[in-house]
């Protein structure tokens, strides 16, 4: 078959091309599927476009807490668009191939913006923090060097990262089945087809997961106590409202994407489904993206003022 090869002295095969079933047990549904997914891909993209100009256009918006929200619009246009048009192409197409290449750098770039995303919530994180409790002091603290920096540091540490997850997976032979039960390549699902044992191989990927999804997650939960602590101290209702209203759509949006993605990737192999995978990964790189800017377009008074600022001075010129 063309997409393999023998390898001289072994059983081990070279994978050139992998299949990605996705959808295919569906065959019932596979239009219905398309359509859906066509459109939350579109109402994602045309949200998270929406925020990065909103924020852009509107001066009051040029302040550290929109532009990690530009940086996280940003981000989930890239993630989505890892993965989406692929899974589409496959629903209507009998071809579900993709190649060797084309697979690693599909991992390469969702592990790259999955792994920034956990950062850069964090840094949001942290930039609630400072402006709730130390209210004083954060122009000083939050500065557009330090801005910047951490959103640099998000995306840096990301790329990082997942090169070196990357790596370790596709430089494994693979020498059973060539059908990927998934519709994007992930590594849970490329690992059960590598050859020998993949133990230590898990094990990096765990330890890797722990670092990049746990790390940034207790950061967030203790940035949050403290943030908690001191809405509750403050002695106007009102005060406690604002604050309170800055902080939810960022903390709604942390446990839609932290949780799908601690229990993708830090449960035990031994409870490994294809399906429930197939699910939980659905949630965190198509759902969550389409709901980021809904989040923060609705329970945003700042962002939504921004908008019909801009239409009412459209309008009047």
């Amino acid at each position: 078959m063309e997409y393999e090869k023998g390898m001289a002295g072994g059983n081990h095969t070279i994978q050139t091309k992998f299949i990605l079933l996705g959808f295919s047990n569906l065959p019932r549904l596979q239009h219905l599927l398309f359509s859906v997914f066509l459109s939350i891909y579109l109402i994602t993209m045309i949200g998270n476009l929406l925020i990065i100009l909103l924020t852009l256009a509107d001066p009051a918006l040029h302040i550290p807490m929109y532009f990690f929200l530009r940086n996280l619009s940003f981000l989930e246009i890239c993630y989505t668009s890892v993965t989406v048009p692929k899974m589409l192409a496959n629903l209507l197409s009998e071809d579900q191939t993709i190649t060797f290449t084309g697979c690693a750098v599909q991992t390469y770039f969702s592990f790259f913006l999955g792994g920034s995303e956990c950062l850069l919530l964090a840094s949001m994180a942290y930039d609630r923090y400072v402006a709730v409790c130390k209210p004083l002091h954060y122009p000083v603290v939050m500065s557009r060097k330090v801005s910047t920096g951490l959103a640099a540091g998000s995306w840096l540490s990301g790329l990082l990262m997942s090169f070196g997850h990357t790596s370790m997976v596709f430089t494994l032979p693979f020498c059973r089945s060539h059908d990927i039960n998934h519709f994007f390549c992930d590594i849970p699902p490329l690992l059960k087809m590598a050859c020998g044992d993949t133990s230590r191989h898990e094990t990096a990927v765990f330890v890797m997961a722990l670092l990049f999804v746990t790390f940034p997650f207790v950061l967030i939960l203790m940035s949050y106590v403290c943030i908690i602590s001191a809405i509750l101290r403050m002695p106007s209702g009102e005060g406690r409202r604002k604050s309170f209203s800055t902080c939810s759509s960022h903390l709604l949006v942390v446990m839609l994407f932290y949780g799908s993605a601690c229990i993708m990737y830090l449960k035990p192999n031994s409870s490994y489904s294809a399906d429930t995978d197939k699910f939980l990964s659905l949630f965190y790189t198509v759902i969550t993206p389409m709901l980021n800017p809904i989040i923060y377009s609705l329970r945003n008074k700042e962002v939504k003022s921004a908008f019909w600022r801009i239409l009412g001075r459209k309008r009047f010129y």
